[in-house]
């Protein structure tokens, strides 16, 4: 028996969607398949749905839908590579550097809208408001949010994922931390049960499969239990995760190199995250080291809050001891600034719809 199916009704009766009619097929008046074609049957209780299959996203253009966009990159070679972004500076210096995917760190959202720690203050309005900013910067470029432990019950995650949607988000991840988490590199984190953790991914996959008009947005299960645990309870949740829809695997903590590749290979064929932070739990992998170890998501969660946090702390001590920022400022005036936050783009557009208001800036 596949792992998981204890969790799930049957495949006849599941309410967890189980499509298992083949895309190609052609249906008469009925509906009935008049195509010769064999179909792929799903294990019973396994969520499979055919116009999510990875195939499907192998061949084309990149779309300028975000999540469509995520999807064909998590089809083809080569491995996505998310810089944490903590507000709209740091989007705008990721953007730039050419980054094509970005990662709202739950973390780093904390910090830069409240200045608290990532000990569950941050509301689900703080994300989503988070979120339609950055989204909005550059609404193709897929931005992957965290959703912490979706802010409550199954309603509350359902809600998350229709209000990540509407923001522009192209994919989430979910974890089995118990509602007051914690970073998910600090101590002292406690998880839910295995049938919780499941019943929040099939929540998040029903609202996205029910979300109007349809969604390509990536559902991704994280598993903070590989230190409460151990690695093979870790990995059995994440099985479960992906037997209930999960796109993608995120196994937080992980310690080596060596287990980054059994859980890589334990969880084929689905996609594995896997998160960098300096001085964390886990080795800081370049983005090759973690490519070659099958990863196929690499983030870096605070790569931007930190060095927000040493630029700006040596910018005031320097401004506190000589009484002038012109050292910090390293010969970046207004204008260079607001370049960097897309004024071209502004005043563009304002020439192209017939205004004058910034012939001169």
């Amino acid at each position: 028996m596949a792992p998981g199916l204890d969790f799930f009704k049957s495949s006849e009766s599941s309410d967890v969607p189980v499509v298992q009619i083949c895309p190609d097929a052609e249906s008469d008046d009925n509906g009935a398949s008049k195509s010769a074609v064999p179909q792929v049957m799903p294990k019973p209780g396994v969520y499979y749905n055919p116009r999510l299959d990875p195939k499907n996203f192998l061949e084309g253009e990149l779309s300028v839908d975000a999540a469509t966009r995520l999807r064909q990159m998590l089809a083809r070679p080569g491995i996505v590579i998310a810089p944490g972004i903590c507000d709209g500076i740091s989007a705008r210096c990721a953007l730039e550097a050419g980054f094509d995917c970005l990662y709202q760190s739950g973390a780093a959202t904390t910090a830069s809208r409240l200045g608290m720690p990532d000990l569950a203050i941050a509301t689900l309005n703080d994300f989503v408001q988070s979120a339609q900013m950055v989204c909005g910067l550059s609404p193709s470029t897929p931005v992957i949010a965290d959703a912490d432990t979706g802010f409550g019950g199954t309603a509350m995650v359902a809600r998350t994922v229709y209000q990540y949607i509407r923001a522009g988000v192209a994919g989430m991840h979910i974890e089995d931390q118990v509602q007051t988490k914690r970073c998910g590199h600090l101590m002292g984190k406690q998880v839910v049960s295995r049938e919780e953790f499941v019943t929040r991914i099939r929540a998040a996959v029903i609202a996205r499969d029910s979300f109007p008009g349809g969604s390509n947005f990536v559902v991704i299960g994280r598993t903070d239990s590989a230190q409460v645990l151990g690695m093979e309870e870790a990995v059995f949740r994440l099985k479960l995760a992906a037997d209930a829809g999960a796109d993608v695997c995120f196994i937080e903590g992980v310690k080596t190199a060596e287990l980054l590749t059994s859980t890589v290979e334990a969880l084929k064929p689905k996609p594995v995250l896997v998160n960098v932070i300096s001085g964390g739990l886990t080795p800081s992998f370049t983005t090759k080291e973690a490519e070659a170890l099958g990863a196929k998501i690499i983030i870096f969660s605070l790569v931007s809050c930190v060095a927000a946090v040493h630029g700006i702390r040596a910018a005031m001590q320097s401004l506190k001891k000589t009484g002038t920022d012109f050292s910090s400022a390293k010969g970046m005036d207004p204008k260079a600034f607001f370049e960097v936050m897309g004024l071209q783009d502004v005043v563009t557009l304002d020439a192209k719809a017939g205004g004058s208001s910034f012939d001169v800036v």
